[in-house]
């Protein structure tokens, strides 16, 4: 496995609020393993408040773990690309709304014009998706990024079969060791896991 020690990371958030908990833990990590982790959100995060918390208080918390201000708009994240390439682009939460768009082109966020940077350099990008609709409609979309190059997950699995039988959530402890066998063009396995608490 590859070390992410001096590696530069987009970490890209998108709308799924009620995941934070669980994946600000791992930006940390990744922070103390010697990464430059480079935060990237989408305008759902910075405007939205919920009872997870507010937007403007989650992107304080990641500037404050990552040491960088938050990189907010398209035109700010289109360097990533050409000018100051990442060697891997993180989406953890990923929506089912963003991870639709991703697979059909659509670049309508930070995030998703990171991840679309990162791709056209070639470079990995690891997923950790927090869908109530990837066994549903978004199945297909799934399905199409689980086969695209240089597009990896954070494994995942139903988080609660009889309630939600249609939702997946990525196990975010898993995103260090994911990133570590990204780097190196592999994906992580097993990738579908029990998540059913």
């Amino acid at each position: 496995m590859m070390s992410i020690k001096g590696k530069r990371i987009g970490f890209g958030l998108t709308g799924s609020h009620c995941t934070y908990d669980a994946v600000f833990p791992q930006i940390e990590k990744l922070v103390d393993q010697g990464a430059e982790v480079r935060p990237i959100v989408t305008t759902t995060v910075k405007s939205t408040d919920t009872r997870f918390g507010e937007g403007e208080e989650w992107v304080r918390k990641i500037e404050e773990l990552t040491g960088f201000e938050v990189i907010d708009s398209i035109p700010k994240a289109e360097p990533l690309g050409p000018k100051t390439p990442l060697d891997c682009m993180v989406i953890a939460p990923l929506t089912g709304n963003s991870l639709s768009k991703l697979a059909n082109a659509m670049t309508d966020s930070p995030v998703l014009m990171a991840a679309k940077a990162t791709v056209r350099n070639s470079r990995p990008v690891v997923l950790g998706i927090s869908t109530n609709d990837a066994l549903g409609l978004n199945g297909v979309n799934l399905m199409r990024l689980m086969t695209t190059k240089n597009i990896f997950f954070i494994p995942f699995g139903q988080d609660d079969p009889f309630k939600k039988p249609n939702s997946l959530v990525a196990k975010m402890d898993l995103l260090l060791p994911t990133i570590e066998e990204a780097l190196a063009y592999k994906q992580m396995q097993p990738v579908l896991i029990s998540n059913y608490q």
